[in-house]
């Protein structure tokens, strides 16, 4: 690894332990991250293109590895998209290389950037920060995992409200505080900015 790679994984390492886990944002984290079934995969694309290739090879990979080995991939592009609405624009691309590998329904991708809006939000609304990491990342998740994850936890279906409340609480100046944002300056990312 370079670098600038060890510095996008450990900054979006700390996002997972800070934020994710840190706030349960997703009850189900902690237990694949400390068991380290938690792949990070760093791209070096720097548009859709080649984001593509490394997301094919990476949902190869995960198909194909032991779940106990790795049990989800974090693939984080820091070089492509640093507009939203592109990389938003790019996740039927995603889809499409699922259904191209036959692993709809085996895999999710779940979309996760620094400028992350959910529909009918305002950009600085704080519950969009539930889904806003360091750098434009894909979730590459199993659906056993999903399945088994839902079976112990049965009310799946109101963590997003628990996430919005604790977002509200948090608040803008409690999510500054978690200090979970790239250390990689716009020089260092592209056209990313922190």
């Amino acid at each position: 690894m370079t670098d600038r790679t060890d510095t996008v994984v450990a900054d979006t390492r700390r996002w997972l332990e800070r934020a994710v886990i840190g706030l349960n944002l997703c009850p189900f984290a902690k237990s694949v991250h400390v068991k380290g079934q938690v792949h990070y995969a760093v791209s070096a694309a720097t548009d859709g293109p080649a984001l593509r290739e490394d997301l094919l090879r990476e949902l190869r990979d995960l198909a194909a590895i032991d779940p106990e080995v790795r049990d989800t991939t974090l693939l984080v592009a820091p070089d492509a998209f640093p507009d939203f609405l592109d990389f938003n624009d790019f996740l039927a691309t995603a889809d499409r290389a699922l259904a191209e590998l036959d692993l709809e329904g085996v895999i999710q991708i779940a979309p996760f950037h620094p400028g992350f809006v959910f529909a009918g939000t305002r950009d600085d609304d704080i519950t969009n920060y539930t889904n806003r990491t360091p750098y434009p990342t894909l979730h590459l998740i199993r659906e056993t995992s999903i399945d088994r994850a839902v079976q112990s936890f049965p009310e799946a279906e109101a963590i997003f409200e628990v996430n919005m409340a604790t977002m509200e609480k948090l608040g803008p100046e409690g999510w500054a505080a978690l200090d979970v944002g790239p250390t990689l300056d716009a020089g260092d990312c592209g056209k990313l900015k922190p």
